[in-house]
């Protein structure tokens, strides 16, 4: 696949945007369903995007930053996954595979450029004692890049050298029986992935909804947009047949009349 230098200047940026939101939680760009769209739509293959995002963002769902334990890099393992499968012509399953040791290293480089922040914070502090607050932002944009970099450097080097021969011949060298290892082994990831987040829900009286909606999926050739369809008429009986809403509804309406009843007393 040919690259342009406008798909590699908005695939560093997209990184940036990566990088940038795993530190901020804030705009949510280093999600592997937010990250791996952006980089599928950049180079032209969408769907592969979303399908990575999708799959991705089922297993790194119940990873977070909990207190000084820094989990594993989802922007750095999404961004390079997508790249390998759409620019290296990789298997989706080998792409999921490869993102979790992808993901491990990002989180050692994550741990390095948090330590480094250190020292910038403390010089942050020694501007506030003298109220230098152009010190201070560009101490906080300074840093904040360095987590951008963190993430698009590696990627510009997975980007511009998986075109080159001596990668491709090297990726084309693997042996099958590894490839196939690999797709074996990203399908198990992803079953424990959501194993994790039905066990984080932990809904026991709506478990019969997921039962049936695996058979469904499963024994039939319905698309993921007739399925929602009829997940969502499904949802929306059981919400006015549920007797836990009514009584609720119930008990809102006689507060009301109580309260009119109040009110006209008065």
């Amino acid at each position: 696949m040919e690259l342009t230098m406008v798909q590699a200047v908005l695939i560093f940026s997209v990184s940036c945007l990566a990088g940038i939101g795993s530190v901020l939680d804030e705009f949510q760009f280093h999600r592997p369903i937010v990250a791996c769209t952006l980089i599928g739509i950049v180079l032209g293959d969408i769907k592969t995007g979303v399908v990575i995002g999708g799959t991705l963002e089922m297993i790194t769902l119940g990873w977070m930053n909990v207190g000084a334990s820094i989990s594993p890099d989802t922007a750095l393992a999404s961004i390079i996954s997508t790249i390998l499968v759409i620019v290296g012509k990789k298997d989706i399953g080998t792409g999921i595979a490869l993102s979790i040791p992808i993901a491990a290293a990002g989180q050692v480089i994550s741990v390095i450029m948090r330590t480094f922040s250190v020292f910038f914070q403390h010089t942050a502090d020694r501007f506030s004692y003298s109220n230098n607050l152009r010190g201070i932002t560009i101490i906080h944009l300074i840093s904040t890049f360095l987590h951008a970099f963190r993430v698009s450097i590696p990627s510009l080097i997975v980007l511009v050298t998986i075109g080159t021969s001596k990668i491709q011949n090297l990726l084309n060298s693997i042996p099958e029986v590894i490839t196939k290892g690999l797709n074996t082994a990203g399908g198990i990831v992803v079953v424990v992935g959501y194993a994790m987040v039905i066990h984080m829900m932990k809904v026991n009286y709506l478990m019969q909804f997921f039962f049936l909606g695996f058979v469904i999926a499963a024994f039939s050739n319905y698309n993921l947009l007739s399925l929602g369809v009829i997940g969502s008429v499904i949802a929306i009986i059981y919400i006015q047949l549920n007797p836990k809403y009514f009584n609720f509804e119930n008990k809102n309406l006689n507060n009301r009349i109580s309260k009119t009843h109040d009110d006209e007393l008065d």
